[in-house]
């Protein structure tokens, strides 16, 4: 058997529903991370965004950072490429782009990787999040499965097994690394309550006992520590068990908060733990005749092996080292990535709350309102909602801008500047607007601390939190305050 046989070959047949099952449930996500590219990108990152591409493409490199957008960027041009990954993502959900060939299958994953390459490699820190970087890695692999009618190429299932292994296992080592309250089984004890966008049933969920809160701490490390060697072994029990426990702990995960579509992602990926003859037991799709893989993609996918196996060396290195990673790219395509998620637990929650004002003096009998985003904990009397898989991204900056000042440093005073002209696309971004009919005068930030309401206080008051005021966050300013203007222009923002 040559080399490209070894490599391509295997029981193909046992794996047709994995395929099915992963093209599809990828494309979801693909087609979530599109629409949010649709509604999101042009107020954050457009010409007139808070941090503009075209200043970014100035400033680095295409080799640092490749993308479509060098070769000319426009907002209508970003909203092209935007709605044609939607259509690619479609295509894919319905199972078109496998019933023309393994080219055009090829073509279809190709053209969604790339679109999405694009908008994250100049999407900055409002594309800095570790499901991005799953996404491409998950997306490049999926463009060598080949289409419906040719027999699955076993070696890709067991390197979406590998993702699966390093997003696991690496969120697991720097878990150990990182905050002792993993080690202490206490982190559950504060997690639900600080994590970046919680919903209805975290509530709840901080009210468990702490012994159940230290169980969920060490079911975690199960699922994170122990699972991951499972999808390695080749004995299916074994192998269907460690996907088992993933699938139900990143269950419990989209339970209790909102987490974007990290964990949808990682149930996506854990598909490839089973084959079909445990699938077909609940999918009743059937393969046809299958055609062996032809010669050039056989080819491509022994090239891919090469390619995965060599990139696979940092970050492997990396969950070893002591100075471990939690979320990083060792090379500009994100094709092998290293991952990660809540090595430190914050004991505490802050929200920055935004406020606005029409006087045109502020006085100490100024009257201020609120600014209402679409998730994150505002006015304490609101439900918290359910948004994952789709991302809310300023909402989830807003998280990390409590936290420290350093987080908002480039995006604070040009979210705040376009509040003041009454920014419709910046809005657009938000909850419901309390100056409707013409700009505030000057908007302040404050910083709160949020505490879920106990059951007496939440049957007394019907509020979901309570909070109390921590801090000034950023004293008041207008479009008159001196050199806010000019300052944002010196960074490229448009007035």
């Amino acid at each position: 058997m040559s080399l490209v046989a070894a490599l391509t070959g295997g029981q193909g047949a046992d794996y047709w529903l994995t395929r099915w099952l992963l093209q599809r449930s990828l494309a979801v996500i693909y087609l979530v991370g599109f629409l949010v590219a649709v509604n999101q990108f042009r107020p954050l990152l457009g010409s007139h965004g808070l941090t503009p591409v075209p200043f970014f493409l100035q400033r680095v490199s295409f080799w640092r950072t490749p993308s479509l957008f060098y070769l000319h960027y426009s907002d209508g041009l970003a909203m092209v490429f935007a709605w044609i990954g939607v259509a690619c993502s479609l295509l894919a959900v319905a199972g078109l782009s496998e019933r023309f060939g393994t080219p055009v299958s090829m073509a279809i994953w190709f053209v969604m990787w790339l679109l999405y390459l694009s908008f994250v490699n100049v999407g900055q820190t409002w594309y800095s999040f570790g499901w991005e970087t799953l996404l491409l890695e998950a997306g490049f692999l999926a463009i060598f499965l080949g289409a419906s009618n040719v027999a699955p190429p076993v070696i890709v299932i067991w390197m979406f097994r590998w993702v699966l292994f390093r997003l696991m296992f690496g969120a697991g080592l720097i878990k150990l690394r990182g905050d002792p309250c993993w080690r202490d089984l206490t982190c559950l004890i504060y997690h639900y309550q600080s994590q970046p966008i919680p919903n209805p049933l975290s509530w709840y969920f901080n009210r468990l006992p702490a012994v159940i809160d230290k169980a969920g701490v060490l079911f975690n490390h199960l699922a994170e520590l122990i699972a991951p060697f499972g999808y390695l072994v080749p004995f299916r029990p074994i192998r269907y068990s460690a996907g088992i426990i993933t699938i139900a702990f990143q269950g419990m995960l989209i339970l209790s908060g909102n987490l974007s579509w990290l964990n949808w992602l990682t149930i996506v990926i854990a598909i490839s733990c089973f084959d079909d003859r445990i699938l077909a037991r609940v999918l009743p799709v059937h393969a046809g005749a299958l055609e062996p893989l032809a010669l050039p993609h056989q080819v491509a996918i022994t090239v891919l092996v090469l390619l995965v196996g060599a990139l696979s060396i940092p970050p492997v290195v990396n969950m070893f080292s002591r100075q471990q990673l939690m979320n990083a790219s060792f090379e500009p395509l994100h094709l092998v990535n290293t991952y990660g998620a809540f090595g430190s637990i914050s004991r505490d929650r802050y929200e920055v709350v935004l406020e606005g004002t029409a006087d045109s003096v502020v006085t100490p009998a100024t009257s201020w309102k609120e600014y209402e985003f679409k998730a994150k904990p505002g006015d304490v009397a609101r439900r918290p909602r359910v948004v994952a898989p789709y991302h809310l991204r300023l909402d989830w900056l807003m998280w990390f801008a409590a936290l420290s000042r350093d987080y908002a440093d480039p995006w604070m005073l040009p979210l705040v500047a376009r509040l003041l002209q009454n920014d419709k696309p910046t809005l657009g971004l938000m909850g419901a607007n309390p100056f409707p009919d013409r700009p505030p005068g000057f908007i302040r930030a404050r910083l709160y601390q949020y505490r879920f309401t106990t059951p007496e206080q939440r049957r007394q008051t019907g509020n979901w939190w309570s909070r109390t005021l921590a801090d000034e966050y950023l004293r008041p300013v207008s479009l008159r305050t001196p050199g806010l203007i000019e300052g944002l222009q010196a960074q490229g923002w448009v007035y």
